[in-house]
């Protein structure tokens, strides 16, 4: 199997595994951020794990715009758009997917001339 599918796969699974917990939530408490920080950080590995997603979220943009830009590749909102709406779980293989797809056509491009 190639990669970009397996990123792919990653892509759905990384929607579908967090919005599992997150939409019921959602649906009992509606949009409330206090009580959202409040659980995530209620205990020390809620802590460390909100933390961990947190810094690691930002490293992931920091990637994506430093990388996107070195290849030149196009839509980087879309990655972006996954880490902020979803989370690292959408963003990272969604990411890696597009880089994908954006080497193999520069591939394909040298190889044609």
């Amino acid at each position: 199997m190639k990669n970009k599918y397996l990123y792919l796969i990653l892509c759905i699974l990384g929607v579908i595994f967090p919005y599992s917990q997150f939409v019921p939530w959602l649906l009992s408490n509606g949009l409330d951020i206090r009580l959202f920080i409040d659980e995530l950080f209620s205990t020390k590995i809620g802590g460390f794990f909100g933390w961990d997603v947190i810094l690691t979220a930002i490293v992931l943009l920091i990637f994506i715009f430093a990388e996107g830009k070195r290849i030149k590749m196009k839509h980087l909102w879309a990655p972006v758009l996954g880490t902020l709406s979803v989370g690292v779980s959408l963003g990272l293989p969604l990411f890696l997917y597009m880089r994908e797809v954006h080497l193999e056509s520069e591939h394909k491009t040298r190889n044609s001339d």
